[in-house]
């Protein structure tokens, strides 16, 4: 069930992978001036959707402060809704509801099927709700975007079957498929394969605790993608009072018991911050991200360790990280394993690009399996701007060469459209296909990164103020 399609993200802030009027594209702003800037992000994408599935199988109400509203996260609130769960907007009244309001969740007495999911483009809907569905009374008929159904969805499938869940698929095992839920699942030991997703672990984890038995799980692929999204999870969960742990690497153990209601506070999302951190390095000059945490569990706080290999500076002064460029300007190539942080590759990725030196970058086979396939799309659209990018099995070579204007394609991923942002900063005449797409984990992208480059709304370039802009809204 695609989502309709409208050409200009003013009338779509949502998008979908629908196709795109050649006729219309963003034209990337070129940085004409060292930046200068502070920058505030809405909370994270990875921990929204997590405490909204928490929220909504806990024994209590919950409020997420500062969640994320964005076509990922409200594609999980109305899914959830439509399985029994209320969640009402509430007003922050203390000035952090910039991004849009706080949510109260009460979960439903008890959660009811017959009734469809649109999952979009959403990893964590058509990966953690079939769990949830299968805890619910009735049919619930997951679908989503045509891309949507390209995506991985065997290891789901075959995993609740293992638990004893009714599924139809018709054997695509793919979306849509349907899940007939009994109300409970028995739980228990479980084995499964998900090298292609980590999100395969963490939509059983949620859910485990509601389960008869709870659950234990092995992991039994060859790789591990995205180790600290599993990590969040099981931090989310011991933090409502689950026992979940794991004692050894690709082991999860999740004892059964209530999950508490809690007041939860989102954290920016830090992968969001990868384009404009990266900003600082292609335009020079500084850029100042707030509310950064002291720990967590986002693979974006990588960005401190991985942005130094490019040549650039790396401060901390209390909840603000601030990146400098190079100060000779030349960004240094690196080789870098980024399997623990793929969904950071197409900004690290744009950056090798532009930088003086080639750049591997290995580990991140997974990204294949994402909105699009991430290895395909960003060596097309670098080399389509006159780069070479070469695809490894398991990564990407990149050889800098001069590039040039021409349309970047978003292929519906809103990673691929921030990456042609960056692209952009350096090279005039970027036109990206698709920059509504971004909203599917940052509506406010475009008007966050003109406010960064001191671009004016018509479109003028301007000097960035010597003291900072503030990109929050």
């Amino acid at each position: 069930m695609p989502v309709s399609r409208y050409s200009t993200p003013q009338f779509n802030p949502y998008g979908d992978d629908a196709p795109v009027s050649t006729d219309e594209h963003w034209p990337a702003p070129r940085a004409s001036v060292p930046l200068n800037a502070v920058v505030s992000l809405p909370g994270s994408k990875s921990l929204t959707n997590r405490e909204l599935v928490l929220s909504a199988l806990a024994n209590s109400p919950s409020l997420l402060r500062a969640p994320l509203h964005s076509r990922d996260s409200d594609l999980m609130v109305e899914a959830l809704r439509s399985l029994g769960t209320t969640i009402t907007p509430v007003d922050a009244g203390d000035g952090r509801g910039d991004f849009g309001p706080d949510l109260a969740i009460t979960p439903a007495d008890e959660l009811l099927g017959s009734t469809t999911i649109d999952c979009g483009l959403a990893g964590t809907v058509m990966r953690f709700l079939p769990p949830v569905a299968a805890l619910a009374l009735g049919p619930t008929t997951f679908d989503g975007d045509e891309g949507a159904r390209r995506r991985p969805m065997a290891t789901t499938i075959s995993s609740l079957r293992a638990l004893g869940v009714d599924l139809s698929d018709d054997g695509r095992a793919a979306l849509p498929f349907t899940v007939h839920g009994s109300g409970r699942v028995a739980g228990g030991a479980l084995t499964i394969d998900a090298s292609a997703s980590s999100q395969f672990v963490s939509g059983l984890l949620l859910t485990a605790a509601r389960f008869d038995e709870g659950l234990e799980l092995q992991h039994e692929g060859t790789r591990l993608p995205s180790q600290p999204h599993i990590d969040m999870t099981l931090a989310a969960l011991q933090a409502r009072g689950v026992d979940a742990r794991s004692d050894e690497p690709g082991r999860w153990s999740v004892r059964p018991g209530p999950i508490a209601g809690s007041k939860v506070a989102i954290e920016p999302d830090l992968s969001n911050a990868a384009p404009f951190l990266a900003a600082a390095l292609v335009a020079g000059g500084r850029v100042t991200i707030t509310g950064w945490p002291d720990a967590t569990t986002q693979v974006g706080a990588d960005l401190a360790d991985i942005l130094p290999l490019f040549g650039a500076t790396v401060a901390r002064d209390g909840d603000r990280l601030t990146v400098t460029g190079p100060a000779d300007g030349a960004i240094r190539g690196i080789s870098i394993d980024l399997s623990t942080g793929g969904e950071l590759a197409p900004a690290v990725v744009a950056l090798a690009a532009l930088a003086t030196e080639p750049s591997e970058i290995t580990g991140i086979g997974h990204i294949r399996h994402h909105e699009t396939d991430r290895l395909a799309a960003l060596a097309t659209e670098i080399n389509n701007l006159g780069g070479e990018v070469v695809e490894l099995d398991d990564g990407l070579a990149i050889t800098p060469r001069p590039l040039h204007g021409g349309i970047w394609s978003s292929y519906e991923d809103h990673r691929m459209a921030t990456a042609g942002a960056i692209i952009g900063l350096a090279i005039d005449g970027v036109l990206i296909d698709d920059i509504g797409t971004t909203a599917k984990t940052l509506p406010q992208f475009p008007a966050l990164w003109k406010r960064m480059l001191g671009v004016t709304e018509g479109g003028a370039g301007a000097a960035a103020p010597s003291t900072g802009t503030s990109a929050g809204l």
